[in-house]
């Protein structure tokens, strides 16, 4: 390991999150390989969430924290305005519930440079209440022919593990503020399509992502629409051909609507859940039927002037 610093800011949206925020820095300010720079973008919280960020200034251990509070416009948004306050040639993405194992960004740019990747993510656990479970991401990315079809599946890119270079998001667009739900699954979905970039994923274990009940990934019924549409966006472009296009298309739609009766059940929505059965092959339909129409646009949302 080193004790050297990266050129790297690290991006931290926070809403609602004084009770985690500082177990989020603090994750930060242990890194072996320490980051330029941490940005906390507070999403126009009323809970003293900044505040609580600004008083872990003296506790980063030299690293330069900066604290940014907006108007609510979601976790995109916040996003964004950090990468817009960024001068560094990559960044790192940590939300404010989550936390980093203290060797993730020495061995995060370990990785990138050995690959030549403009993003690399890596492994996490997982922690619901007093369960801990490890979620192998890396399989996914090795085990499939097409690593891009097998994200367009499975979406296997947790933000929290991402670095990536700063120029390849701006050149996408950055992340889609008209989705409430499934922006970062959206942005690296458009950078791995891109052919000029590279991405690799690998198989240790390096961030804590903690499930808060009422997160974005909770709110069913967002998340269920949000992912049909981003279905539509690149569908088409995850075979080789008509015919693996369409069968990836029916098998990622197939994937959306039994993680949302999954997701309806666990909350104990019954009849919700069944609507969801029952709507699933109407939607197996509907992604035929798209598949003839011209793919939705995808909004270029990152302004360096905002």
């Amino acid at each position: 390991m080193t004790t050297d610093v990266a050129d790297v800011s690290v991006i931290v949206p926070a809403y609602r999150s004084t009770e985690t925020i500082g177990r989020t820095l603090a994750s930060i300010a242990a890194q072996a390989l320490k980051p330029a720079r941490v940005i906390v973008v507070d999403d126009g919280s009323l809970d003293g969430t900044a505040e609580v960020a600004r008083g872990m200034a003296d506790r980063m251990n030299g690293i330069d924290l900066v604290v940014l509070e907006q108007e609510n416009a979601g976790a995109g948004a916040a996003r964004n305005r950090a990468l817009r306050a960024a001068s560094t040639e990559f960044v790192a993405f940590l939300d404010a519930d989550d936390a980093w194992m203290p060797e993730k960004l020495d061995r995060s740019m370990a990785v990138l440079r050995q690959t030549a990747s403009e993003l690399v993510s890596h492994d996490y656990v997982m922690i619901k209440g007093e369960t801990e479970s490890y979620i192998n991401c890396a399989r996914h990315f090795q085990g499939h022919a097409d690593p891009f079809a097998s994200l367009f599946l499975r979406g296997f890119i947790a933000t929290s593990t991402v670095v990536a270079r700063r120029a390849a998001i701006i050149t996408v667009g950055g992340f889609d503020e008209t989705l409430p739900s499934g922006q970062d699954f959206d942005l690296w979905l458009a950078l791995t399509a891109n052919h000029e970039f590279r991405f690799h994923v690998f198989a240790e274990a390096l961030t804590r992502y903690h499930v808060i009940p009422g997160s974005i990934t909770s709110q069913v019924a967002n998340r269920h629409r949000c992912n049909l549409e981003i279905l539509g966006r690149y569908g088409r472009v995850t075979g080789v051909n008509m015919f693996t296009s369409l069968k990836t298309m029916a098998q990622r739609a197939a994937i959306i609507q039994f993680q949302t009766t999954q997701a309806y059940a666990a909350q104990h929505k019954w009849t919700d859940a069944l609507v969801t059965i029952l709507l699933t092959l109407p939607t197996l339909l509907l992604v035929l039927v798209s598949f003839r129409l011209k793919a939705s646009h995808r909004p270029d949302c990152f302004q360096e002037d905002a």
